[in-house]
Protein backbone atom coordinates (compact mmCIF):
# COMPACT_ATOMS: atom_id res chain seq x y z
CA UNK A 1 0.00 0.00 0.00
CA UNK A 2 1.43 3.91 -0.25
CA UNK A 3 1.57 5.86 2.24
CA UNK A 4 1.04 9.07 -0.03
CA UNK A 5 0.43 10.03 -4.10
CA UNK A 6 3.96 12.27 -3.67
CA UNK A 7 7.00 12.15 -1.85
CA UNK A 8 9.35 15.50 -2.19
CA UNK A 9 12.93 14.76 -1.07
CA UNK A 10 14.40 18.34 -0.13
CA UNK A 11 13.10 20.91 2.38
CA UNK A 12 14.53 23.79 1.26
CA UNK A 13 12.73 26.69 -1.33
CA UNK A 14 12.25 24.26 -3.74
CA UNK A 15 10.69 21.39 -2.24
CA UNK A 16 8.90 22.78 0.26
CA UNK A 17 7.44 25.47 -2.33
CA UNK A 18 6.13 21.83 -4.72
CA UNK A 19 5.48 20.17 -1.58
CA UNK A 20 2.68 23.00 -0.62
CA UNK A 21 1.52 23.29 -4.28
CA UNK A 22 1.24 19.79 -4.84
CA UNK A 23 -0.89 19.07 -1.54
CA UNK A 24 -3.57 21.17 -2.98
CA UNK A 25 -4.13 18.15 -5.28
CA UNK A 26 -2.30 15.48 -3.76
CA UNK A 27 -1.22 13.49 -0.93
CA UNK A 28 1.97 14.74 0.10
CA UNK A 29 5.26 13.64 2.49
CA UNK A 30 7.91 16.32 2.73
CA UNK A 31 11.40 14.78 3.55
CA UNK A 32 14.26 16.72 5.10
CA UNK A 33 17.41 15.27 6.42
CA UNK A 34 18.33 18.03 8.51
CA UNK A 35 16.32 19.11 11.82
CA UNK A 36 14.73 21.75 9.93
CA UNK A 37 13.66 23.13 6.21
CA UNK A 38 15.72 25.43 4.43
CA UNK A 39 18.94 24.53 6.65
CA UNK A 40 21.35 24.78 3.59
CA UNK A 41 21.03 27.19 0.46
CA UNK A 42 18.08 28.54 1.38
CA UNK A 43 19.21 29.95 4.64
CA UNK A 44 22.63 31.19 2.91
CA UNK A 45 20.79 33.35 0.48
CA UNK A 46 21.62 36.77 -0.48
CA UNK A 47 18.26 37.21 -0.22
CA UNK A 48 17.64 40.26 -3.32
CA UNK A 49 15.02 39.59 -5.83
CA UNK A 50 17.03 40.50 -8.62
CA UNK A 51 14.72 39.33 -11.86
CA UNK A 52 17.00 40.54 -14.65
CA UNK A 53 19.67 37.96 -13.85
CA UNK A 54 20.03 34.23 -15.40
CA UNK A 55 19.18 32.36 -18.53
CA UNK A 56 16.62 33.89 -20.50
CA UNK A 57 14.40 31.35 -19.37
CA UNK A 58 15.38 31.85 -15.60
CA UNK A 59 14.32 35.49 -16.03
CA UNK A 60 11.27 34.82 -17.42
CA UNK A 61 10.73 32.59 -14.10
CA UNK A 62 11.99 35.21 -11.75
CA UNK A 63 9.71 38.02 -12.76
CA UNK A 64 6.90 35.85 -12.47
CA UNK A 65 7.77 34.95 -9.04
CA UNK A 66 8.57 38.46 -8.02
CA UNK A 67 4.44 39.04 -9.05
CA UNK A 68 4.09 36.18 -6.65
CA UNK A 69 6.01 37.76 -3.87
CA UNK A 70 4.19 41.20 -4.22
CA UNK A 71 0.97 39.43 -4.10
CA UNK A 72 1.11 36.26 -2.41
CA UNK A 73 -2.34 34.61 -1.66
CA UNK A 74 -4.13 36.28 1.20
CA UNK A 75 -2.71 34.49 4.68
CA UNK A 76 0.45 33.11 2.90
CA UNK A 77 1.98 35.60 5.80
CA UNK A 78 1.94 38.36 8.05
CA UNK A 79 4.62 40.42 6.89
CA UNK A 80 5.30 42.13 3.10
CA UNK A 81 7.74 39.36 1.48
CA UNK A 82 9.44 42.35 -0.63
CA UNK A 83 10.96 45.78 0.17
CA UNK A 84 12.06 47.78 -1.93
CA UNK A 85 16.10 47.52 -2.91
CA UNK A 86 16.82 48.81 -6.77
CA UNK A 87 20.50 47.16 -7.72
CA UNK A 88 23.24 49.01 -9.30
CA UNK A 89 24.90 47.09 -12.06
CA UNK A 90 28.78 48.78 -13.05
CA UNK A 91 31.08 48.10 -15.30
CA UNK A 92 34.58 48.75 -15.32
CA UNK A 93 36.18 51.46 -17.71
CA UNK A 94 36.69 49.60 -20.64
CA UNK A 95 33.61 47.50 -20.13
CA UNK A 96 30.62 50.10 -20.82
CA UNK A 97 29.60 47.45 -23.49
CA UNK A 98 28.78 44.48 -21.07
CA UNK A 99 26.50 47.28 -19.15
CA UNK A 100 24.47 48.35 -22.66
CA UNK A 101 24.02 44.87 -23.40
CA UNK A 102 22.59 43.77 -19.77
CA UNK A 103 19.96 46.92 -19.80
CA UNK A 104 18.91 45.89 -23.27
CA UNK A 105 18.28 42.66 -22.34
CA UNK A 106 16.17 43.77 -19.49
CA UNK A 107 14.33 46.01 -21.54
CA UNK A 108 13.70 43.38 -23.80
CA UNK A 109 11.86 41.75 -21.11
CA UNK A 110 9.63 44.68 -19.54
CA UNK A 111 12.09 46.02 -17.29
CA UNK A 112 13.22 49.96 -16.85
CA UNK A 113 17.07 50.15 -17.11
CA UNK A 114 17.92 53.47 -16.37
CA UNK A 115 21.96 54.37 -17.34
CA UNK A 116 23.16 56.55 -14.68
CA UNK A 117 25.72 58.58 -14.95
CA UNK A 118 29.26 58.24 -12.53
CA UNK A 119 27.64 61.05 -10.48
CA UNK A 120 24.30 59.57 -9.97
CA UNK A 121 25.57 56.13 -8.83
CA UNK A 122 28.12 58.06 -6.36
CA UNK A 123 25.23 60.20 -4.96
CA UNK A 124 23.12 57.11 -4.26
CA UNK A 125 26.24 54.84 -2.85
CA UNK A 126 28.74 57.52 -2.19
CA UNK A 127 31.58 54.65 -1.42
CA UNK A 128 32.02 53.41 -5.20
CA UNK A 129 35.24 54.66 -6.44
CA UNK A 130 34.55 57.18 -8.92
CA UNK A 131 37.98 56.04 -11.26
CA UNK A 132 36.60 52.59 -11.22
CA UNK A 133 33.45 53.14 -12.82
CA UNK A 134 32.97 53.08 -16.61
CA UNK A 135 29.28 52.59 -16.59
CA UNK A 136 26.17 51.52 -14.75
CA UNK A 137 22.53 50.41 -15.07
CA UNK A 138 20.42 50.80 -12.35
CA UNK A 139 17.61 48.15 -11.85
CA UNK A 140 14.24 50.20 -9.79
CA UNK A 141 12.98 46.75 -9.59
CA UNK A 142 15.00 44.88 -7.47
CA UNK A 143 14.10 44.23 -3.83
CA UNK A 144 15.00 42.61 -0.62
CA UNK A 145 13.00 38.82 0.17
CA UNK A 146 12.26 37.59 3.38
CA UNK A 147 13.18 34.60 3.20
CA UNK A 148 12.22 33.22 6.49
CA UNK A 149 8.32 34.42 5.68
CA UNK A 150 8.80 32.75 2.18
CA UNK A 151 9.91 29.71 3.55
CA UNK A 152 7.50 29.22 6.35
CA UNK A 153 4.11 30.73 4.35
CA UNK A 154 4.89 27.36 2.12
CA UNK A 155 5.19 25.13 5.52
CA UNK A 156 1.89 26.76 6.80
CA UNK A 157 0.57 26.33 3.16
CA UNK A 158 1.84 22.34 3.37
CA UNK A 159 0.29 21.41 6.36
CA UNK A 160 -3.00 23.52 6.04
CA UNK A 161 -3.58 21.33 3.02
CA UNK A 162 -3.34 17.78 4.79
CA UNK A 163 0.47 17.54 3.82
CA UNK A 164 3.45 16.24 5.91
CA UNK A 165 6.83 17.51 6.78
CA UNK A 166 9.36 14.89 8.08
CA UNK A 167 12.87 16.47 9.17
CA UNK A 168 15.55 14.37 10.52
CA UNK A 169 14.49 12.09 7.54
CA UNK A 170 17.97 11.17 5.57
CA UNK A 171 16.74 9.31 2.46
CA UNK A 172 18.90 6.00 3.31
CA UNK A 173 17.64 4.00 0.02
CA UNK A 174 15.66 4.74 -2.59
CA UNK A 175 13.82 1.68 -5.05
CA UNK A 176 10.96 0.69 -7.29
CA UNK A 177 8.59 -1.55 -5.65
CA UNK A 178 6.16 -2.72 -7.37
CA UNK A 179 4.24 0.50 -9.34
CA UNK A 180 5.87 3.17 -6.87
CA UNK A 181 8.91 4.11 -4.66
CA UNK A 182 10.36 2.83 -1.59
CA UNK A 183 12.13 5.75 0.14
CA UNK A 184 14.35 4.46 3.79
CA UNK A 185 14.84 7.06 6.18
CA UNK A 186 15.72 6.87 9.57
CA UNK A 187 12.21 7.58 10.58
CA UNK A 188 10.81 4.70 8.44
CA UNK A 189 9.96 3.44 5.07
CA UNK A 190 7.30 5.54 2.82
CA UNK A 191 6.14 4.56 -0.44
CA UNK A 192 4.58 6.97 -2.76
CA UNK A 193 3.99 6.42 -6.79
CA UNK A 194 5.90 9.55 -7.37
CA UNK A 195 8.77 10.62 -6.03
CA UNK A 196 10.43 14.57 -6.41
CA UNK A 197 13.96 14.85 -6.30
CA UNK A 198 14.16 18.42 -5.21
CA UNK A 199 17.31 17.62 -3.02
CA UNK A 200 19.33 20.58 -4.11
CA UNK A 201 23.17 20.09 -4.14
CA UNK A 202 22.44 16.30 -3.69
CA UNK A 203 20.14 16.09 -6.92
CA UNK A 204 22.51 13.56 -8.42
CA UNK A 205 23.25 11.71 -5.56
CA UNK A 206 19.31 10.83 -5.27
CA UNK A 207 19.02 10.00 -8.55
CA UNK A 208 21.64 7.53 -8.78
CA UNK A 209 20.66 6.03 -5.46
CA UNK A 210 17.71 5.48 -7.30
CA UNK A 211 19.48 3.82 -10.05
CA UNK A 212 18.26 6.48 -12.70
CA UNK A 213 21.65 8.06 -12.86
CA UNK A 214 22.68 11.94 -12.61
CA UNK A 215 21.64 14.57 -15.10
CA UNK A 216 25.23 16.42 -14.34
CA UNK A 217 23.89 19.12 -11.55
CA UNK A 218 26.94 20.78 -10.22
CA UNK A 219 27.33 22.35 -6.70
CA UNK A 220 28.92 25.74 -6.87
CA UNK A 221 30.47 27.44 -3.68
CA UNK A 222 29.89 31.01 -2.74
CA UNK A 223 30.84 33.06 -0.24
CA UNK A 224 29.60 35.81 1.97
CA UNK A 225 31.17 37.92 4.47
CA UNK A 226 29.62 40.64 6.25
CA UNK A 227 31.87 43.84 7.27
CA UNK A 228 31.35 47.51 8.75
CA UNK A 229 30.14 50.24 6.29
CA UNK A 230 33.01 53.33 6.61
CA UNK A 231 31.81 55.50 9.76
CA UNK A 232 29.31 58.44 9.13
CA UNK A 233 27.57 56.24 6.37
CA UNK A 234 24.21 55.58 6.50
CA UNK A 235 23.79 52.54 4.58
CA UNK A 236 19.84 51.79 4.76
CA UNK A 237 18.81 53.45 1.06
CA UNK A 238 21.77 52.10 -0.61
CA UNK A 239 20.60 49.83 -3.19
CA UNK A 240 22.91 46.70 -3.92
CA UNK A 241 26.24 47.10 -6.20
CA UNK A 242 27.02 44.08 -8.36
CA UNK A 243 30.07 44.10 -11.36
CA UNK A 244 27.86 43.66 -14.57
CA UNK A 245 30.80 40.64 -15.26
CA UNK A 246 29.37 37.38 -13.35
CA UNK A 247 32.95 36.15 -13.46
CA UNK A 248 35.83 37.15 -11.12
CA UNK A 249 33.08 40.10 -10.01
CA UNK A 250 31.70 40.93 -6.41
CA UNK A 251 28.57 42.22 -5.00
CA UNK A 252 27.80 44.12 -2.12
CA UNK A 253 24.75 45.42 -0.06
CA UNK A 254 23.15 46.78 3.09
CA UNK A 255 21.99 44.15 5.83
CA UNK A 256 20.90 45.16 8.71
CA UNK A 257 23.03 48.39 9.12
CA UNK A 258 26.57 46.23 7.65
CA UNK A 259 27.66 45.20 4.42
CA UNK A 260 27.19 41.72 2.86
CA UNK A 261 29.79 41.34 0.61
CA UNK A 262 30.44 38.24 -2.09
CA UNK A 263 33.25 37.57 -4.81
CA UNK A 264 30.32 35.77 -6.83
CA UNK A 265 32.48 32.93 -6.73
CA UNK A 266 31.61 29.28 -8.26
CA UNK A 267 34.05 26.83 -6.49
CA UNK A 268 33.01 23.35 -8.01
CA UNK A 269 32.45 21.09 -4.56
CA UNK A 270 31.00 17.94 -3.43
CA UNK A 271 27.58 18.16 -1.83
CA UNK A 272 27.87 19.00 2.05
CA UNK A 273 27.86 21.58 4.90
CA UNK A 274 29.46 24.66 2.93
CA UNK A 275 32.42 26.26 4.93
CA UNK A 276 33.85 29.57 3.61
CA UNK A 277 37.34 29.45 2.56
CA UNK A 278 40.01 31.87 3.87
CA UNK A 279 41.44 32.42 0.59
CA UNK A 280 38.07 33.70 -0.90
CA UNK A 281 36.72 35.62 2.51
CA UNK A 282 40.29 37.58 1.31
CA UNK A 283 39.67 37.65 -1.91
CA UNK A 284 36.16 38.95 -1.22
CA UNK A 285 37.65 42.31 0.76
CA UNK A 286 40.25 42.91 -1.97
CA UNK A 287 37.74 42.62 -4.79
CA UNK A 288 35.44 45.06 -3.18
CA UNK A 289 37.71 47.44 -1.98
CA UNK A 290 39.07 47.63 -5.58
CA UNK A 291 35.73 49.19 -6.08
CA UNK A 292 34.61 50.93 -2.99
CA UNK A 293 36.50 53.10 -0.52
CA UNK A 294 35.85 50.37 2.20
CA UNK A 295 38.41 49.89 5.07
CA UNK A 296 37.62 46.41 6.70
CA UNK A 297 38.90 46.43 10.22
CA UNK A 298 37.52 42.88 10.92
CA UNK A 299 35.16 40.40 9.37
CA UNK A 300 32.09 39.85 11.53
CA UNK A 301 30.84 36.58 10.05
CA UNK A 302 31.49 34.86 6.93
CA UNK A 303 29.64 31.53 5.27
CA UNK A 304 29.29 29.66 1.97
CA UNK A 305 26.84 28.09 0.44
CA UNK A 306 26.06 25.52 -2.55
CA UNK A 307 24.19 26.88 -5.58
CA UNK A 308 23.54 24.02 -7.54
CA UNK A 309 23.66 24.65 -11.81
CA UNK A 310 22.64 21.93 -14.18
CA UNK A 311 25.14 22.00 -17.37
CA UNK A 312 23.28 24.52 -19.59
CA UNK A 313 22.72 26.39 -16.13
CA UNK A 314 18.45 26.14 -16.43
CA UNK A 315 16.56 24.44 -13.79
CA UNK A 316 15.48 20.74 -14.51
CA UNK A 317 11.72 20.53 -14.08
CA UNK A 318 9.89 17.30 -15.34
CA UNK A 319 9.83 13.56 -15.31
CA UNK A 320 12.65 11.39 -15.79
CA UNK A 321 11.53 9.73 -18.91
CA UNK A 322 13.78 6.63 -17.91
CA UNK A 323 12.38 5.61 -14.93
CA UNK A 324 8.57 5.95 -14.08
CA UNK A 325 7.27 8.19 -11.13
CA UNK A 326 10.90 9.80 -10.92
CA UNK A 327 10.43 13.71 -11.23
CA UNK A 328 13.41 16.22 -11.32
CA UNK A 329 13.07 19.79 -9.78
CA UNK A 330 16.90 20.85 -9.73
CA UNK A 331 19.17 22.74 -10.87
CA UNK A 332 18.08 25.94 -9.42
CA UNK A 333 21.60 27.65 -9.45
CA UNK A 334 21.41 31.30 -7.46
CA UNK A 335 17.68 31.52 -8.22
CA UNK A 336 15.77 29.22 -5.91
CA UNK A 337 14.13 31.44 -3.92
CA UNK A 338 13.68 33.61 -7.33
CA UNK A 339 11.96 31.08 -9.43
CA UNK A 340 10.44 28.77 -6.27
CA UNK A 341 6.42 30.27 -7.08
CA UNK A 342 7.13 29.35 -10.78
CA UNK A 343 8.93 26.16 -10.46
CA UNK A 344 6.46 25.15 -7.88
CA UNK A 345 2.98 25.78 -9.73
CA UNK A 346 4.51 24.07 -13.06
CA UNK A 347 5.59 20.97 -10.68
CA UNK A 348 2.00 20.78 -9.43
CA UNK A 349 1.18 21.04 -13.20
CA UNK A 350 3.35 18.89 -14.62
CA UNK A 351 2.46 16.11 -11.75
CA UNK A 352 -0.93 16.25 -10.89
CA UNK A 353 -2.83 18.66 -13.55
CA UNK A 354 -3.12 21.85 -11.56
CA UNK A 355 -4.23 24.59 -14.00
CA UNK A 356 -1.18 27.24 -14.35
CA UNK A 357 -2.38 30.39 -12.75
CA UNK A 358 -2.40 33.85 -14.79
CA UNK A 359 0.58 35.42 -13.02
CA UNK A 360 2.78 32.87 -13.90
CA UNK A 361 2.79 34.04 -17.47
CA UNK A 362 4.26 32.07 -20.84
CA UNK A 363 6.50 29.66 -20.14
CA UNK A 364 8.18 27.14 -22.64
CA UNK A 365 8.17 24.14 -20.42
CA UNK A 366 10.20 21.85 -23.06
CA UNK A 367 13.51 24.51 -21.98
CA UNK A 368 13.17 22.94 -18.44
CA UNK A 369 12.75 18.93 -19.49
CA UNK A 370 15.03 16.51 -18.00
CA UNK A 371 15.16 15.39 -21.61
CA UNK A 372 17.61 17.90 -23.17
CA UNK A 373 20.52 16.18 -21.42
CA UNK A 374 19.29 12.72 -21.36
CA UNK A 375 19.43 13.22 -25.43
CA UNK A 376 22.51 14.15 -25.04
CA UNK A 377 23.93 11.98 -23.20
Amino acid sequence: TMDCDVIVIGGGIAGASAAAELAGARRVILLERESQPGYHTTARSAALLTPYYGTPTVRGLNLAGGRFYAEPPQGFAEVPLLAPRGELYIGRKGEEHLVDEEADRARSLGGDAEILSVDATLAMVPILRRDWIGAVWYDASAADMDVGAILQGYIRLLRHRGGELRTDAEVLALAREGDGWAVTTPRGTVRAPVVVNASGAWADSVADMAGVGGLGVQPMRRTMVIVAPPPGHDTRRWPGCADVREKDGWYFKADAGRLMCSPADETPSEPCDAQPDELDIAITIDRVQQAADLPVRRVEHSWAGLRSFSPDRTPIVGFDPRSDGFFWLAGQGGFGIMTAPSLSTITAHLVAGVPLPRWLGEHDLARLAPQRFIRAS
